[in-house]
């Protein structure tokens, strides 16, 4: 089905007739997150739970968290491209392609695990996170998890120590048992819908950083198939 951008007029604190926008979307959980910055401190975020309720409801939550800005606002889109429920990360990762194809934007597929942690470290820290190195770790199916590893540093940006995996949980457990740093484990369980706002935040340090992806190397990472495994 195509996906027709209807059409949208964001809030008056962000609205500015020549500043440009990042848009995020995160559809990898039962709760669907979306957030916009204007790159100069300008942001804002909203959440819905949805659960399978997403592909209905979807497009009428984006169309209303939209105005007043308009889709020729948005310098880039960003999207959450899993781990996390196959059809949600699906559904996020279609809408988001065909925006930024029809628009010609940049589009930034972001790892739901590094948005997790850059939630964790930086959004939300705890007193617990004395460590700069973060193990993210997600429940998947079949007795697996998901898991990453990062690197946090003051300027609030993450490098990946450890990619996307998907293991046996004992095997996870092993990796983290013989990693040689000392490292805080964030479980990232619940909706995790404001992890968008880490999708932002790192699609923003590429979008700085003169980082211009294009919509067609957006590619999702569903780890396990819904049925079996790959």
């Amino acid at each position: 089905m195509a996906f027709v951008i209807p059409k949208l007029t964001l809030t008056p604190e962000l609205s500015s007739s020549t500043a440009q926008y990042g848009l995020a979307l995160h559809t990898s959980t039962p709760e669907l997150g979306l957030a916009l910055s204007n790159f100069t401190g300008g942001r804002r975020h909203q959440v819905w739970s949805l659960d399978r309720g997403l592909s209905t409801h979807l497009h009428h939550y984006l169309g209303e968290f939209m105005p007043p800005q308009t889709w020729a606002d948005l310098a880039f889109i960003a999207v959450a491209r899993g781990p996390g429920g196959f059809t949600g990360t699906r559904i996020g990762m279609v809408t988001a392609r065909t925006l930024a194809q029809q628009l010609d934007i940049p589009l930034f597929a972001i790892s739901s695990l590094a948005a997790s942690a850059w939630v964790s470290a930086y959004q939300h820290p705890q007193p617990s996170l004395t460590h700069p190195v973060i193990a993210v770790q997600m429940a998947a199916q079949r007795g697996e998890v998901y898991g990453a590893i990062y690197q946090v540093s003051p300027e609030a940006s993450l490098t990946t120590l450890l990619a996307d995996t998907i293991q046996p949980l004992a095997k996870w457990e092993a990796t983290l048992a013989s990693w040689p740093t000392a490292y805080e484990l964030v479980k990232a369980e619940g909706g995790l819908g404001e992890s968008v706002l880490g999708v932002l935040a790192l699609a923003e340090q590429n979008w700085n950083q003169g980082v211009r992806s294009h919509w067609s190397e957006a590619l999702p990472f569903y780890g396990q198939h819904p049925v079996t495994n790959p």
